[in-house]
């Protein structure tokens, strides 16, 4: 391991190096956030150390063996949904587009209420390792297990391309270094993470992000309300004053014009979040399902917090980029790096290079943090659901099953990497909306019935589980973010940008109606043993490691 650690850090070394060379007409190299990233580095390297001599089971790579408290996987959950995108894009659009922006702030935040009021505890209770666990606790295991993985799998692919080519280009623009090689360096040190410290490493590591970016961005709101008195009216009123589209900035409108593209994509935000692999995983590292419940009270109470800070910054690099002050941050009239670099450009007006070096590190143990949780995902549906229950009907041993999700977090992340660097240069933002409607519209529906309705069977979930995936795909393919921006048609066929309420609608009718139509004795079977699955749902009686409440 140690080997390792060297290997890595000389790696790194050479990158920034190499970065320094090449990177002309760019963010010169920033020292205090070079010497703050190896720090970062040395850190979590150490954590995934420790992590690796205590994980020796398949419960303790995928689950950490159940020993996480209720705050600290809140911290954690909070630390794996706080994204990059959350962090520069919502602030960044708030800067384009004022209070409009925040709508994607509100629904990624609503989806935690359905989490943990409808959810979490039942989650905890039938699920092992993954939430197909619970999607196929009553249902035949090949079918649904092949559909959710698939479901997974596409959910992940998407987010972590999405991530991997954010992460190049952000820290190409902070660092100096190649877009290359800051691709390939996010993709070994998520592979170091997740092959050697499973869970633990990925959760202690998303909770130090998790502490240092609510650090960070508390240290730039409040620096931002000082100038304003602690007054947010003070702040918005000088905002309204500064930026060209005037008052217009607050009203609604600005960024969602339409009813149905505000409720599609409130739907795919909302059901999304509560249909992420990554997210969903979490609720298995808990010992029962009372802190199950804890882990998403302090989850939404973290990521609330934060997108109430965001709001601050957002406005913030309004009032401070529109001023003398900001014109640096500018070349030929437009904001360097873009609208996304605002916030990395107010913590450098509000706090100088060295918190300037901070947010940077922390910009890159954001996406390190997310991508760490994806990988863990992906490689779980692939050596628990595919390899263990479908391939090896459940024979699988433990040596065996951890070998293959090792050997599956390597190859996800080399295909991260190979990705990422594929799809620099396209417009990859439709894959965020895409792994969500996808999220809202196969995994969403499939677990949500497969708790609550009694009379789902196999052919229904099976059938209506890849209507909804398909629909969502096809739907995201011909709309105008894909077929005209990206392939350059004149007109989108399908007019919306968000697919989810039809998608989403298509998904839950075609369950109901081939589950109903249903009449084979399997389904008689399946409806039948409803009963004993809601009882273990709602007592945990028979869950591992799990106790009622």
């Amino acid at each position: 391991m140690l080997r390792i650690v060297t290997i890595l850090i000389l790696f790194a070394l050479a990158m920034f190096a190499a970065g320094d060379a090449t990177f002309e007409g760019k963010r010169d190299l920033n020292i205090s956030a070079i010497i703050m990233f190896f720090i970062f580095i040395a850190g979590t390297l150490g954590i995934t150390k420790w992590a690796a001599s205590k994980t020796k089971s398949a419960s303790d790579f995928y689950t950490a063996g159940g020993g996480i408290s209720g705050f600290q996987n809140g911290m954690a959950i909070a630390g794996d949904y706080m994204s990059a995108a959350s962090f520069l894009g919502i602030s960044g659009m708030i800067y384009l587009s004022g209070f409009d922006g925040l709508v994607y702030a509100v629904g990624f935040l609503v989806g935690w209420p359905v989490i943990l009021f409808l959810m979490a505890e039942k989650l905890r209770n039938l699920g092992k390792f993954t939430f197909t666990d619970i999607a196929a606790y009553r249902l035949s295991q090949k079918e649904i297990r092949i559909l959710a993985a698939f479901g997974s799998l596409s959910v992940v692919t998407l987010y972590l391309i999405a991530q991997m080519v954010g992460a190049g280009k952000l820290i190409q623009i902070l660092f100096g270094m190649d877009y290359e090689y800051a691709v390939i360096l996010v993709g070994v040190m998520m592979i170091v993470y997740v092959t050697f410290g499973g869970m633990l490493a990925t959760t202690w590591v998303q909770i130090i992000k998790a502490v240092l970016l609510l650090s960070g961005v508390t240290f730039m709101g409040l620096m931002v309300m000082a100038h304003y008195g602690f007054s947010f009216e003070a702040l918005a009123t000088k905002a309204v004053e500064t930026h060209t589209k005037g008052q217009a900035i607050m009203a609604p409108g600005g960024f969602i014009s339409d009813p149905i593209s505000a409720i599609s994509l409130g739907m795919a935000l909302m059901l999304g979040t509560a249909g992420l692999p990554h997210i969903l995983m979490r609720f298995f590292t808990v010992g029962n399902a009372k802190e199950a419940r804890k882990s998403v009270v302090y989850a939404t109470g973290f990521i609330g917090y934060f997108y109430l800070i965001i709001a601050v910054i957002g406005l913030g690099a309004i009032v401070f980029l529109n001023s003398p002050e900001g014109a640096a941050y500018f070349k030929d009239g437009k904001l360097v790096g873009g609208a996304n670099m605002a916030a990395i450009h107010l913590s450098h007006i509000v706090g100088g290079d060295i918190f300037l070096g901070f947010i940077s590190a922390v910009a890159f143990a954001t996406i390190l943090a997310v991508v760490s949780g994806l990988t863990l995902a992906g490689a779980s549906a692939i050596s628990h659901d595919i390899y263990a229950i479908v391939v090896k009907k459940g024979l699988a041993t433990e040596a065996d099953e951890i070998k293959v999700s090792k050997r599956s977090v390597i190859i996800i992340g080399i295909v991260g990497v190979i990705l990422g660097i594929a799809f620099e240069n396209q417009n990859i933002a439709f894959m965020v909306g895409l792994a969500f409607a996808i999220a809202a519209s196969a995994n969403f529906p499939i677990l949500f019935l497969s708790i609550y309705w009694s009379k789902l069977t196999t052919r229904g979930t099976f059938i209506g589980g890849f209507v909804g995936l398909i629909t969502a795909v096809v739907l995201v393919i011909l709309s105008p973010t894909v077929w005209v921006e990206v392939l350059g048609n004149a007109q989108a066929i399908f007019p919306y940008k968000h697919p989810a309420l039809f998608s989403v609608t298509a998904a839950f009718v075609a369950i109901w109606f081939f589950s109903i139509t249903d009449k084979s004795a399997r389904a008689k079977e399946e409806i039948e043993s409803f009963e004993a699955q809601n009882v273990r749902a709602n007592t945990g009686i028979g869950a591992d490691g799990a106790v009622a409440h």
